[in-house]
């Protein structure tokens, strides 16, 4: 029998667009699939529309709201695949990503492997989704593989991923303690339970940016401690694997790029980031402004100057999000989800 593949979906308000992501779930040429979407207690219609497609094999599950890594969770219970296709309810799959992925298992001597792919970022018009490989695009081991992604601030995206049951239960559950980057640590577990990363090019996932606030960390205090939380179990996980010199500086590096998120509200975490440091062998210097913000921290003071640069970003994002939507309602006419 060729594997089950079991495709997960946490979705919360999602009605805008969780429609084209189970179509591009579908639509995928490896038939052999399950699709289960859980509701994480959405105020909107997304488990109405999503329950729309249950003629065609997807399984609707509601709860109340609870977070993305409860219904990750829950969905993982539910389903029966041989392997496990993560893939949230804004991005889409293109139609042979598990087939070509399912190729490589046949040359594959072990359960844990870690199958990986390549995805695109877009806003609104997937077509305009741009494929450039980063350093983790290979095929790696699990350690080489953290100590880039944290070297270099790169990501493997949740859908990329390709995971056998056996892998996930080796790696456990989704940390539900985590309200920013559960992803990061669930990935950075599984890379370290895997004896190994495939990496294939055909695997193409398009992954879209801006469209809400679940990656969104801003100046909440929740999501930063959860943030930090992940960073110290990042630091935890590569430092049982190895504890070389290589391994040290990038933890450092690590820190030190992340301490801006913290600084200077934040005094506690910045005094158990210094810690770390020191047990590292290093010490964490005072982060630095880009020149735009500088001279507001020098009249009116750090706090000043990261909400500038806050509010900048988000008004910045807003103006691309809104002109990429224009586009994108112009094309519509053109372009079909199943070009992809």
């Amino acid at each position: 029998m060729p594997p089950l593949v079991s495709i997960l979906m946490p979705a919360y308000n999602a009605e805008a667009f969780i429609a084209d992501t189970l179509k591009s779930a579908i639509a995928q040429t490896w038939e052999n699939k399950e699709i289960i979407v859980v509701d994480d207690g959405s105020r909107d219609r997304t488990a109405e529309i999503a329950n729309q497609f249950a003629s065609q094999g997807v399984r609707v599950v509601s709860q109340k709201n609870q977070g993305a890594a409860t219904a990750r969770n829950k969905a993982f219970e539910l389903s029966k695949g041989d392997y496990i296709q993560w893939l949230d309810a804004d991005d889409l799959l293109s139609p042979d990503k598990i087939a070509s992925q399912i190729k490589l298992i046949e040359a594959t001597a072990t359960r844990k492997t870690l199958f990986s792919g390549v995805c695109g970022h877009f806003r609104f018009r997937p077509d305009s989704a741009d494929f450039a490989p980063s350093a983790l695009c290979a095929d790696l081991p699990p350690l080489e593989f953290l100590l880039r992604k944290i070297e270099q601030n790169l990501f493997m995206q949740t859908a990329t991923w390709l995971v056998s049951r056996d892998l996930i239960t080796a790696a456990g559950p989704w940390d539900t303690r985590l309200l920013s980057d559960d992803d990061g640590e669930y990935f950075c577990r599984v890379v370290r339970a895997s004896d190994g990363i495939r990496f294939c090019p055909d695997a193409k996932v398009f992954y879209r940016v801006g469209s809400d606030g679940l990656s969104y960390i801003g100046s909440s205090n929740r999501k930063l401690e959860a943030l930090f939380l992940s960073m110290e179990l990042h630091i935890q996980y590569i430092r049982s694997m190895a504890d070389t010199p290589r391994v040290r500086e990038a933890c450092l590096t690590y820190l030190q790029r992340h301490l801006f998120y913290f600084y200077p509200e934040m005094p506690a975490i910045v005094s158990r980031a210094q810690a770390i440091a020191a047990d590292l062998g290093g010490k964490l210097d005072t982060p630095r402004l880009s020149w735009k913000y500088a001279w507001i921290q020098k009249l009116f003071g750090w706090p000043a100057a990261k909400r500038a640069q806050l509010h900048y970003n988000r008004f910045k994002a807003s103006l691309i999000n809104s002109a990429d939507r224009r586009l994108a309602t112009l094309e519509r006419p053109k372009t079909k989800t199943a070009s992809l």
